[in-house]
């Protein structure tokens, strides 16, 4: 139950609940939103940013946190390393135990390579497992891959790299049958037919979901995938340096066993960056819908090693994270919530912007009600703004959340709360990284040979801004491109002698440009212990 300072605004709430039911709030025009968006989204405070002194995208604004670990130090010095006691050799090296490096690996073995994982957690510890609304895919007859780019290449402010929106939208119908065919239990009509749903930025429904936990089944069905076919992996540890070899390419990864510290090398004919997102780098101090591991190491090895980034400055607010009660702060509350009704009303009960607003455009809404609007309601540590459940099934009919969301209702049950009949506090948490490695069309960087990307790591995809259930899409297409791609580049690769000189090189370039820092990369792990 809430506390009874939540009362007055509860009834107002629950007193405009039919009225906000029938009301449909226009959209915003493109003007509006671009001057919302410069006002009040985070990717716009200048003050929050660092121009980068080194590397590839050296003069580029990022994070200040990011920023930070990009031009840190290594955790290794190259001449303690010996690269000759080799302890894993392989033809695809996929670092990174999530979807993208699941469907890497199945992808890899299917071509005949041996390919082996090594992550820093478990397999499946990855933000997949956190993804619930579901996966977008283009295949029902009033729909497109057209109208899919369409959708997704504006609702990412038309900064998509084209050839790469392009593949994620024409390879989504064969990527659901791919899962389906695996085991994914898909929500199905009796007949079959495959239950679709709109999302935020979506002119269609395209949606496919597993109830409301379906990152979790996939990657379910992923693991056991990966499992059942004997592909190695190696659990608790860290891939802590690239190696490359004496020509420049990828050629493997130091690692470091998590719980011993004991260093190791991997030598592999390809390698494949799999390794998530930044959420628990909390940038801005915000909070995050992330797995505890998404520290943006990916990044980190990537650029020292040479290779570039893109759009690393643009991060996304999934607008409904919990804001109450504390102890869920900032976990994802699915956009399903939405797609199947509730609307989003500030402290009055009155409905503030359209529902399904593209995800930037909907958390700068929520922001500016919390701030310049003061129109929040305070939980006590903080502002936040009422997801009015309840409408779901006074539209959908009894018993629709507890069969169309049933973790949602299960996670709010713990605290007390029924969000079938009381709505809950949400505001902004940070939830995906739209930057990553630059890569081209077949997963490949763009700038170092045999190195792959897949998933969140990658930039260029969804532009400045991704919509929902494309993040689901792009680490099945993008993880199976790469786990072919680089299956296929290794039986042709010929390995030079093994080198570390590329962390020589950045630290001359780190001296020159007068950086001076205690700071080590990648971080691998937040530190959540108090500081005096």
């Amino acid at each position: 139950m809430y506390p009874e300072y939540f009362n007055n605004s509860l009834k107002a709430v629950e007193e405009a609940r039919e009225a906000n039911i029938a009301y449909e709030p226009r959209r915003m025009t493109a003007e509006e939103k671009e001057e919302l968006l410069a006002s009040y989204h985070p990717d716009y405070k200048k003050s929050e940013f660092s121009v980068l002194k080194v590397g590839a995208n050296k003069g580029e604004s990022v994070p200040h946190e990011l920023c930070e670990l990009l031009e840190a130090n290594a955790r290794i010095k190259p001449e303690e390393i010996d690269l000759g006691n080799v302890a894993y050799d392989t033809d695809v090296l996929i670092i990174g135990g999530g979807g993208a490096g699941a469907s890497a690996a199945i992808e890899a073995d299917n071509a005949g390579a041996k390919a082996m994982i090594v992550t820093k957690l478990r397999i499946g510890d990855a933000n997949t497992m956190m993804a619930e609304g579901g996966i977008q895919a283009a295949d029902k007859p009033n729909d497109s891959p057209a109208i899919h780019y369409l959708d997704a290449f504006g609702g990412g402010h038309f900064a998509a790299k084209p050839e790469l929106l392009a593949k994620l939208v024409c390879d989504a119908p064969e990527a659901i049958l791919w899962l389906n065919e695996l085991g994914v239990e898909f929500d199905k009509a009796p007949d079959g037919t495959m239950i679709t749903t709109h999302g935020g930025g979506t002119s269609r429904k395209r949606m496919h979901a597993a109830k409301d936990y379906s990152g979790a089944e996939i990657m379910r069905t992923l693991r056991d995938e990966v499992l059942n076919r004997g592909i190695p992996v190696v659990d608790f540890t860290a891939a802590i340096e690239l190696i490359l070899d004496e020509n420049g390419k990828a050629a493997g990864a130091v690692l470091m066993n998590m719980e011993t510290k004991e260093i190791m090398v991997a030598r592999a004919k390809t390698v494949i960056i799999a390794t998530g997102g930044a959420g628990r780098m909390h940038y801005q101090g915000f909070p995050t819908s992330n797995h505890y591991g998404a520290t943006a190491d990916g990044l980190v090895l990537a650029y020292r090693a040479g290779a570039k980034l893109l759009y690393a400055d643009t991060l996304q607010y999934h607008p409904t994270g919990a804001a109450f009660p504390q102890q869920i702060f900032g976990a994802l509350v699915t956009e399903k919530v939405r797609s199947l009704g509730a609307k989003l009303v500030n402290r009055d009960g009155s409905v503030f912007m359209h529902p399904l607003e593209t995800r930037d455009v909907a958390a700068a809404s929520i922001i500016r009600e919390c701030s310049d609007r003061n129109e929040g309601v305070d939980t006590g540590s903080g502002k936040a703004v009422w997801l009015d459940t309840p409408m779901i099934e006074k539209i959908g009919g009894e018993g629709t959340i507890e069969k169309r969301i049933p973790a949602m209702m299960r996670m709010f049950a713990s605290y007390g709360i029924d969000i079938r009949k009381e709505p809950i506090l949400v505001y902004p948490t940070l939830h995906y990284q739209n930057g990553g490695i630059d890569i081209n069309v077949t997963g490949m960087s763009s700038c170092i040979e045999n190195l792959y990307v897949a998933g969140e790591a990658v930039g260029g995809i969804h532009g400045r801004n991704r919509l929902m259930g494309n993040s689901l899409l792009d680490i099945i297409v993008f993880g199976r491109a790469a786990g072919k791609n680089a299956a296929e580049k290794s039986r042709d690769v010929k390995l030079g002698a093994l080198t570390l000189e590329h962390i020589t090189r950045f630290d001359e370039e780190r001296k020159a440009a007068g950086i001076v820092t205690d700071a080590v990369s990648p971080k691998l792990l937040p530190d959540y212990r108090r500081k005096k």
